[in-house]
């Protein structure tokens, strides 16, 4: 815990229920039903200190299953929590993620999408190649892996298309939300055990919704379509197993996984949420729409853990990773590794004082979500 910054990293906000829960049972690692991880690309690193203090020391002390429920950057966090030694595995994960380059080809300003694809694609093989049955059979976490999959001009992906398949789906989306349903489903990629997929944790009255077995045959392709952002990765098409169709970034559905999760309704246990800010945001398209920021019955058994505005003004240049860093650094990667390198160093901290809060519970640090 050495070198701590004197400002105070770590949030920590509850949902009513899980509010009620803390004041009578605190928070202990059996309390757990749900582990959500967000869309937000590079943003998701900053978690990787409270990923590795979570699945690594904390949860361990207890034995219930977990449901781990995951998109883009979220979906490949907790698949790797349900490698053996998760530890280490999430340690690699972070230095692998920073060290992506996506530099374009000679002669062109950027990468084109089939080539990111084709780049992000080998880093998988590379990272769970051989290890995929590990995370299938994990004997307590139960995965589910949320990709986007397209209906009408978004069936399939082609340069006129899907410009107009997306403008679309902003529109309808922006209107009422289970309207986005008309353009993009939810498809959740769930594991198994005995020859039945585990339910899901959540309801999904919200939007349309299906849910297909995560096998070794379709995992790559469910984690890919999962972290495929539009017009910056290719969709994947025709995941085997599922639905045909072209599949996209979970995010665009389920941007921060505001979902109807089942312990909120039964107010049973806690979805605890090592996220980057306060706000749970329901889909990739909503991020303008500031009146669907607002937390909702959805959340009420929910403890989300975040990072304290004024220590994120402290990283390097005032804010966290994001994507937009590629384009920002160029091919200066040593720069840009070095300042994700000091992010994620600082972001011990986030862990660090969540352990001291867990060892002594100081309700006055809760605040309402």
């Amino acid at each position: 815990m050495a070198g701590m910054s004197h400002t105070p990293a770590l949030r920590i906000y509850a949902g009513p229920k899980a509010l009620a829960h803390i004041r009578q049972n605190g928070l202990g690692p059996d309390s757990i039903r749900v582990i959500p991880a967000a869309a937000g690309g590079p943003k998701g690193l900053i978690l990787g200190p409270l990923d590795r203090f979570i699945f690594g020391q904390w949860l361990p002390q207890s034995s219930q299953t977990v449901d781990l429920v995951g998109a883009s950057i979220g979906a490949w966090r907790m698949a790797t929590a349900c490698l053996e030694q998760p530890t280490a595995a999430l340690e690699r994960l972070e230095r692998d993620y920073i060290a992506q380059r996506f530099d374009p080809p000679p002669g062109q300003k950027r990468t084109p999408s089939w080539l990111v694809s084709e780049r992000f694609a080998q880093s998988l093989q590379d990272f769970y190649g051989g290890r995929v049955s590990e995370v299938l059979t994990h004997p307590r976490y139960r995965l589910h892996v949320i990709a986007a999959r397209g209906h009408k001009l978004l069936a399939r992906e082609s340069r006129w298309r899907t410009p107009l398949g997306y403008l679309g789906a902003f529109a309808c989306n922006a209107v009422r939300r289970p309207a986005l349903g008309h353009w993009l489903e939810r498809v959740v990629f769930s594991t198994a055990a005995g020859g039945a997929l585990h339910a899901m944790p959540f309801g999904a009255d919200d939007l349309r919704t299906h849910q297909v077995e995560l096998t070794s045959r379709n995992f790559m392709e469910a984690v890919r379509a999962s972290c495929s952002i539009p017009f910056v990765l290719k969709a994947v098409h025709d995941i085997e197993g599922a639905p045909r169709g072209a599949y996209w970034d979970g995010g665009i559905t389920d941007y921060h996984m505001h979902l109807d999760y089942a312990a909120s309704r039964a107010g049973e246990g806690i979805v605890l949420y090592p996220h980057f800010q306060k706000a749970v945001v329901p889909g990739w398209l909503d991020k303008s729409l500031r009146w669907r920021h607002k937390p909702s019955h959805y959340l009420d058994s929910m403890v989300v853990l975040a990072p304290d505005a004024t220590w994120v003004a402290g990283l390097p240049r005032g804010k966290l990773p994001d994507r937009h860093d590629f384009l920002d650094y160029g091919s200066d990667h040593q720069a840009r590794s070095r300042a994700w390198n000091a992010a994620t160093a600082a972001s011990q901290q986030l862990a660090d004082e969540f352990a001291q809060w867990l060892d002594r519970p100081d309700l006055g640090r809760v605040q309402p979500l």
